[in-house]
């Protein structure tokens, strides 16, 4: 049996990963990186970095540093870093963050709400909305 390597993903020294074929219903809470490649359904927790798989499934509340969308995502994520959707990603849901570091690849689907907060819902938290963006137009 020939063990395919998996890339490293930068600075992590705790990689939790959920292969394909595994579902996941519940709470996951992980000091470092999240590699899901498989379907979660619940809550997760990553301090470092989440990234979706291809076939990965997803549809939970998230809290992240960063994260990488390349299969499908469906709810509500909060990263205080970099959120990035690759070409084949999907995000549906409300993506809050405490600086807009949304990156969307040609190709990968974003529908829902960015929220930029300053980590309160205080007043001064800005909301774009589909249709506030295409008035602006």
């Amino acid at each position: 049996m020939i063990l395919k390597k998996e890339p490293e993903i930068k600075g992590s020294k705790t990689l939790t990963v959920i292969a394909e074929g595994v579902t996941i219903e519940g709470k996951i809470n992980s000091p470092g990186s999240t590699r899901i490649d498989g379907t979660v359904k619940g809550d997760i927790i990553s301090d470092k970095e989440v990234v979706i798989g291809k076939e990965g499934k997803v549809n939970a509340k998230v809290q992240t540093r960063n994260a990488v969308i390349a299969g499908s995502f469906n709810g509500e994520m909060t990263a205080s870093g970099e959120v990035e959707i690759s070409p084949t990603g999907k995000f549906i849901g409300n993506l809050t963050q405490k600086e807009a570091l949304l990156t969307i690849a040609k190709g990968g689907l974003f529908k829902g709400e960015s929220i930029i907060s300053s980590g309160s819902s205080s007043p001064g938290t800005a909301v774009f909305s589909k249709k506030e963006v295409e008035e602006k137009k």
